[in-house]
């Protein structure tokens, strides 16, 4: 099963290892420099022109790749189907 990020890309669930909202998690310090360290090495693709909403970390080949989607971290985990299957577990 694939996840469509944003654009024209869409990545392998089974290479996905997060899903996080950029506006919470770049509060953080580590985040920031966590990113920051990522984007000079060359492992940040942007699929967007505006400001991302989320970034979804993914590990394929074991190379690692950060993808900032302008599509909200909420939405791409309904579409992953995690909360609805969450949901189930109660």
């Amino acid at each position: 099963m694939f996840l469509h990020i944003g654009g024209e890309v869409a990545i392998p669930m089974k290479n996905i290892i997060a899903i996080m909202d950029i506006d919470t998690t770049t509060l953080s310090k580590d985040t920031k420099e966590f990113l920051r360290t990522a984007e000079e090495e060359g492992f940040v693709e942007s699929i967007c022109n505006d400001l991302p909403k989320s970034f979804i970390i993914t590990e394929m080949n074991k190379r690692s790749k950060i993808y900032l989607s302008p599509i909200s971290s909420l939405t791409l985990q309904k579409r992953s189907g995690y909360i609805k299957n969450f949901d189930n577990i109660r």
